[in-house]
Parts: C-alpha cells; structure tokens; sequence
C-alpha cells in the first residue's frame, strides 16, 4: 500500500522524525499537533480555546494535502494542560465538530513547552 507522508514543516518534524501526518489506503493518521506555527513559536499563549481552534486548523490543513476532509475524521484524542480548561476546549472542538462528531478523548498530559496548553491527535478515514 501507498504511504504518503505530509509536513507542516514545524522544527519538532525533523528534529523527532515524524510527520504531521500520514496517509495510508484511505486512512490519515494526524501526530500529536500544538499550536506552534512553523518556526516553532507557540500562538494564542494563555488562550487554550484558541490554541484548539489554531490546532484543529493545522490538522485540517495537513487533512487536505492528504485528500482528506475534516468531514471525514473518526477520531481525536486531546490533551490539554490543565483541567480547569477542558470546558473551554471542548466547546472549541464542538464548534468545528459538531456535525461530524468524531469519537473523542480528552485528557489531562504534562507537555513539553508550558505555553502549549492543548495537543490534539486526529484520524480520518477517507471515503
């Protein structure tokens, strides 16, 4: 089976060795994503609703140049920072999701750099 392999060309992709995404058959797998914008600088600081919404963007963004769609996710899986933010992030999510509906986990993760304060993972299955 084909593997596509899409970047959003963030420092982390290279220094870690994965990819934003990847497509294989008719399924996309979407890394872990922040709210870093390509040269690694972390956008909507203190904002976790914000990040959600930069963060799924990102994620649609990689969607597309895999031929996918956020119409056609199945799953997310976020991460947020503090807990007294889940509200906040979930409505974000539920803002963009909410046709869709997609089965979601949300909980709570130490991240690496504290101004990231959600990561998201996303898999879509095309078709």
């Amino acid at each position: 089976m084909q593997r596509q392999n899409i970047s959003s060309n963030t420092p982390w992709e290279a220094f870690a060795g994965y990819s934003r995404a990847v497509r294989v058959g008719h399924t996309v797998y979407v890394a872990g994503t922040t709210a870093s914008d390509a040269s690694g600088m972390v956008q909507h600081s203190g904002d976790a609703a914000a990040q959600t919404t930069y963060i799924l963007r990102k994620i649609e963004t990689a969607l597309l140049e895999a031929g996918a769609a956020l119409t056609d996710v199945v799953r997310t899986r976020i991460f947020v920072r503090n807990i007294a933010d889940w509200e906040a992030v979930a409505r974000a999510h539920g803002s963009i999701f909410a046709t869709v509906r997609p089965a979601c986990t949300l909980v709570r993760a130490e991240l690496i750099n504290p101004e990231m304060l959600v990561e998201i993972e996303a898999e879509a299955v095309i078709g």
